[in-house]
C-alpha cells in the first residue's frame, strides 16, 4: 500500500521536530513524491549525510511503501 504524503510528513518530523518539511505528490498516484526538508540538523553535515538521515527517518519504508521521492534538503540558516 502507498503511503500518504501526511505520513511522509509526520516521519520526517518525528526525526526532525524544528524541520519546514514540504511534502508534493508529482504523480498523483501515492508512489512518486518530491521532499524539501529545511532542518537545523543539517548543518555542518554533507549533502549525502542530509539524505542519509531523511531516509533513516523514514524507517525502510524507501522502496517499498515508498517507491520514489526527489530529496531536497537545506541547513537552516
Amino acid at each position: 500500500m502507498p503511503m500518504i504524503a501526511r505520513d511522509i510528513e509526520r516521519l520526517i518530523k518525528e526525526a526532525f521536530p524544528d524541520a519546514e518539511v514540504t511534502i508534493t505528490d508529482l504523480a498523483g498516484d501515492g508512489d512518486h513524491f518530491a521532499a524539501h526538508v529545511v532542518a537545523d540538523a543539517f548543518k555542518g553535515k554533507s549533502r549525502v549525510q542530509q539524505h542519509q538521515m531523511v531516509y533513516a527517518a523514514l524507517k525502510g519504508r524507501m522502496g517499498g511503501e515508498l517507491h520514489a521521492l526527489a530529496l531536497q534538503t537545506t541547513a537552516r540558516e
